[in-house]
């Protein structure tokens, strides 16, 4: 997998960078490898959208696991790769169409399990949905 330089100059996977386009034009606003937390931007489009103009919650879930997947990418660098085993978000109010921001951290992590927590905010900074998420740490083959 190669890597490229995503928003801030930060490294990303060129795959991570798709992904992150594909989700509404993702960035990644900021990553501290060691306290295990990324930020990162997304805006969520009218096509993203169901009855009322309320994103869909599959976006929703997305935009938060990219940003805990980020943070775990950001401590780990690429001698692992991520896979979500688990996660669980909590919807507090409806994401609209506009700028969102998902930020992730890692709570705990072992040698090859790490426990995640994230939230999505809109514009005006109100928590749209919390998650948490259980990670497996897959060592590369290379």
């Amino acid at each position: 997998m190669g890597f490229v330089m995503g928003a801030d100059d930060e490294l990303v996977s060129a795959d991570a960078e798709a992904v992150l386009r594909t989700l509404g034009n993702g960035r990644v606003v900021s990553v501290d490898g060691e306290a295990g937390r990324a930020v990162l931007q997304f805006t969520c489009g009218e096509q993203m959208c169901h009855s009322g103009g309320v994103a869909q919650g599959g976006f929703v879930t997305g935009w938060i696991d990219a940003a805990m997947a980020h943070a775990c990418i950001a401590r780990y660098q690429a001698d692992l790769w991520v896979a979500t085993l688990e996660i669980k978000v909590s919807f507090y109010r409806p994401a609209t169409p506009g700028l969102v921001t998902a930020t992730g951290w890692i709570d705990r992590a072992g040698k090859q399990t790490v426990f995640a927590e994230g939230q999505l905010t809109d514009a005006a900074d109100r928590v749209l949905a919390k998650a948490t998420s259980t990670i497996r740490l897959v060592p590369n083959r290379g």
